[in-house]
């Protein structure tokens, strides 16, 4: 039967590809997005469909009638929560009280975005979920990983005092069309830069490792973990447990893209953790779920997108806006 369902932060990268995966099932949804960071061009495609958006901020309460909540809002990439860390932190904290006030008051299910981030520079690798994390309260980073590890403890606070339905997965580093050209992320500056034949910024020597998902797998994850009975409340990592270096990352992006880029290496930011890999033992005995897009495959399907854009929209894509010099490329929040 479909189910009207509510989206949080649902114009941005994640977001509006959920979006099109709930509406592919036969869902009805509403897209609430304050488009601090999310764009109405990721999900106005939809619009002659069962769907509806929302200009709303989560930190205001919000009065709609659902079945269903997916919260993701909250800024994800050190450029842009580092921008503003106050309100980063409200955002995930008093918007995650608010979705929760309403997923309570409409008895509805909530499945909260959390994030590798609540690891911090993780002492135990692969980081499995009852890693209590090495974070760093006070450093630059904190805002956002502070503030997902509040929502994290305000969900099963909602769950233990008033028996709420409540789903919270982490999210490790996840790539694919969508995202923000100037969100300082890895893959997304590493294709901006080789497509336009600039040196690649890596910060470090790169050696730090990370691990990338596809964001189909991560949405069929986050579905699949929404239609778990309500025994199943996480924390359960989502993401791709395939191992790769920065340095090696930066090479295949040069090689797919026959650029002639360099590699240049400058200072490593404030808390950029040097291991970044999921043990996703739970997702795949609970969710039975194992990512299946290869990186190859999946940076194919992104480096095309970047090219469309550059190709369409080449000069609102200035160097300027593109944080080449900033000390935030190695890093990917979710």
């Amino acid at each position: 039967m479909a189910k009207r369902i509510l989206v949080t932060g649902g114009a941005g990268f994640i977001g509006s590809h959920l979006c099109d995966r709930l509406l592919r099932d036969g869902n009805d949804v509403l897209c609430v997005d304050n488009f601090l960071t999310g764009s109405q061009a990721n999900v106005e495609h939809l619009l002659d469909q069962h769907f509806e958006i929302m200009e709303h901020d989560v930190t205001s309460p919000l009065q709609v009638e659902v079945d269903q909540i997916y919260n993701l809002a909250c800024p994800a990439s050190p450029v842009h929560y580092q921008a503003d860390p106050v309100r980063t932190t409200k955002t995930s904290v008093m918007g995650a009280i608010n979705m929760l006030d309403l997923a309570g008051r409409l008895d509805v299910p909530i499945l909260q975005a959390s994030t590798s981030e609540v690891y911090g520079d993780p002492e135990v690798h692969p980081q499995p979920e009852s890693y209590l994390g090495n974070v760093n309260t006070i450093g630059p980073r904190a805002c956002y990983d502070e503030g997902k590890r509040c929502a994290e403890a305000l969900f099963f606070d909602y769950h233990r005092q008033h028996q709420l339905q409540i789903k919270v997965i982490r999210i490790f580093n996840t790539y694919g069309p969508n995202m923000h050209p100037d969100d300082g992320r890895v893959v997304s500056n590493f294709i901006v830069q080789a497509l336009r034949g600039e040196d690649i910024t890596i910060y470090g020597d790169g050696s730090q490792t990370r691990s990338f998902c596809y964001v189909d797998d991560l949405v069929k994850a986050m579905v699949a973990m929404m239609g778990t009975d309500g025994s199943v409340t996480g924390p359960i990592n989502i993401g791709n447990p395939d191992e790769i270096t920065v340095n090696q990352l930066a090479q295949l992006v040069i090689d797919m893209t026959n650029s002639n880029s360099r590699l240049v290496h400058k200072a490593l930011p404030v808390d950029d953790p040097r291991q970044r890999r999921p043990d996703i033992t739970l997702a795949r005995q609970v969710l039975g779920w194992a990512p299946s897009v290869q990186l190859r495959a999946g940076l194919a399907r992104t480096i095309r997108y970047f090219d469309a854009l550059l190709q369409v929209n080449g000069a609102n894509l200035a160097q300027d806006n593109l944080p080449a010099q900033g000390p935030f490329t190695v890093e990917t929040g979710f």
